[in-house]
């Protein structure tokens, strides 16, 4: 062989070298994030997901891909939107849209791990068979939106001592949340010497429908159940609110921003960094059924205080003392 043809060949071989071994790398994972709403609507969540997966040490379009799905604030939607990432073979399903989304991620598959992240109780909701040993494919974070439904009443109780009607919007298209929700506010109303009236509400027709009525049926407050078609029309909520002089309560920092009066719920930033977390554990070869479901205790008071001054509600100094935000 000449000597010409000799450098050429092992030239070749050198330059196959690279390209072999990119060829042998495996296939980066792939994660299916299934939301109730939109981006936009949930880029603080999204933040924190991504977080909690830093921890675990993967990073997004490094080491790992995302595919996304959103509902739209539409229920309806959701089992569609599981069916496509369990179509698209993902590693893993991260169920962030509540318990609609868990529910549906579980009908979709019975093989691929899923991540949840719900406010009620995995196991009544027939998600997992118990909460230190979930079996199946799922496990994931529970929040506190539903179990500190009561003390939303109380916190109402203080901004209005003398209040006694208080109005519960719910979604009647998210029977297992509402059911639970309504549950524990029925048995902590009478120790507040408070009435309750249940109003429904699954379009935005109806959202509209339901504040013109409030002002006719008198009540003196709104507590809205935590619920994925009511987080995606976080800011609609607060500026019906606002129109109707109707004092409310939800369960997230954005309605109080949005100009909603107050909020009481779980930390968003620290329930979806969770979520996070346990999903970067399966990519590591981790079991969903040895991976007890958490619970994300930290919970957070956001008072709006210009909204409580256009409404003539003087809020209380020890109340504002306890909050960890106040937005003047």
């Amino acid at each position: 062989m000449r000597r010409r043809e000799f450098i050429t060949l092992l030239g070749g071989v050198v330059t196959s070298w690279p390209l072999a071994a990119r060829a042998q790398q495996p296939a980066m994972p792939v994660i299916g994030f299934l939301g109730s709403s939109t981006p936009d609507l949930y880029a603080a969540r999204l933040r924190a997901f991504d977080q909690g997966l830093k921890e675990e040490g993967y990073i997004e379009g490094q080491n790992v891909a995302i595919e996304y799905r959103w509902a739209e604030g539409r229920n309806d939607r959701l089992p569609v939107l599981a069916a496509e990432l369990v179509d698209r073979h993902v590693n893993v399903i991260a169920a962030g849209g509540g318990t609609p989304s868990a529910l549906a991620a579980k009908a979709a598959t019975a093989t691929i791990p899923i991540v949840f992240a719900v406010a009620v109780d995995p196991v009544e909701a027939g998600l997992v068979a118990s909460l230190n040993r979930p079996a199946g494919n799922l496990t994931g974070v529970t929040s506190l939106n539903v179990e500190v439904g009561p003390k939303r009443l109380e916190l109402l109780r203080e901004l209005m001592p003398t209040a006694n009607s208080v109005a519960v919007l719910v979604n009647p298209t998210s029977p297992v949340l509402t059911e639970a929700f309504l549950r524990d506010l029925q048995v902590a109303a009478p120790a507040l010497r408070m009435g309750l009236h249940v109003l429904h509400a699954s379009t935005e027709r109806e959202l509209d429908t339901v504040f013109a009525a409030l002002g006719q049926l008198k009540h003196d407050a709104l507590i809205i159940c935590p619920d994925n078609f009511f987080n995606a029309r976080i800011e609609q909520l607060a500026a019906l609110a606002l129109r109707y002089s109707m004092p409310a309560i939800y369960q997230y920092r954005p309605f109080v921003r949005a100009g909603g009066l107050v909020s009481y719920g779980s930390s968003e930033r620290e329930y979806y960094r969770l979520v996070g977390i346990y999903t970067g554990k399966i990519l590591k070869g981790i079991k969903p059924s040895e991976m007890p479901v958490q619970q994300s205790t930290k919970v957070e008071l956001i008072i709006n205080l210009k909204t409580a001054k256009a409404l003539g509600i003087t809020v209380p100094l020890s109340l504002l003392g306890r909050a960890d935000e106040v937005i003047e």
